[in-house]
């Protein structure tokens, strides 16, 4: 439990310096959606090589696939509910996406839901975490890496957008405080609670991660790396994938 909870704050760790990044130094657009790209991709490969293959390993092909549903519409029904509530300037993508839909400049919003919105974004990670751990197979490490990566991007863009909701400096690390202790937690309890679980458990629950992590990706990564980026972002997506792939199978 231990070091599933240390994996959690590691891979945490980097929403704070991504945060510093983008509350006191002009990132340029371009940076922060190569780093996001290559994060993506990195969890794409994450998720589809360690969760996915894990999850069908242990429980077949039903438990993976009812829990990679779950796990996609239980996101996009949260996320869809936590952005109509005033969470959407967690995210610099989303803030712009709402604001353009109202016709203005900035939408209301609402502190805590931009806080749910953020502990929404990081428990399915800190799950597959803790849980990945406990299946063995070095799922928990490299689940660990790929949230450290994409973390810093994400760190930036979500100060930035929470900047523009007019929030403090002091605000926003304490939106990502939470976020970080909560996916200690989150990783923690995984590995305690459901380490020794059936196997069918096992792969719904972390096809359930996956598919969440998917969701997450496909909702504000991807579509934010492309509009910072353009389209040679994908490039960066590729690369991260490829270099996932290597290092897991290398490991």
């Amino acid at each position: 439990m231990t070091i599933a909870a240390i994996y959690g704050f590691i891979s945490g760790s980097t929403l704070f310096i991504g945060a510093i990044l983008g509350m006191y130094l002009k990132v340029p657009k371009y940076v922060i959606g190569a780093i996001m790209a290559f994060g993506s991709g990195v969890m794409i490969s994450a998720l589809t090589f360690d969760l996915m293959e894990t999850a069908f390993q242990s429980g077949g092909f039903g438990s993976a696939s009812i829990g990679f549903i779950a796990g996609t519409i239980l996101f996009v029904a949260g996320d869809y509910l936590i952005d109509h509530f005033g969470g959407h300037f967690r995210k610099r993508g989303h803030g712009k996406l709402h604001a353009k839909k109202k016709g203005t400049k900035t939408a209301e919003n609402s502190g805590s839901a931009i806080l749910l919105g953020a502990v929404l974004d990081g428990i399915p990670e800190s799950l597959a975490i803790g849980i990945g751990l406990a299946a063995g197979n070095g799922v928990g490490l490299s689940m660990m890496v790929a949230v450290f990566i994409s973390n810093f991007p994400e760190g930036i863009s979500g100060a930035q957008g929470m900047k523009c909701a007019g929030k403090s400096n002091l605000y926003i690390m304490s939106v990502w405080g939470v976020t970080i202790a909560t996916s200690v937690c989150a990783a923690a309890l995984g590995y305690v609670f459901l380490g020794n679980a059936s196997k069918d458990t096992i792969a719904f629950t972390l096809s359930l991660a996956a598919g969440a992590i998917l969701a997450m990706l496909a909702d504000t990564m991807m579509p934010e790396a492309f509009e910072e980026g353009g389209r040679f972002i994908a490039l960066a997506t590729a690369f991260g994938f490829f270099v996932a792939f290597v290092v897991s199978h290398i490991a």
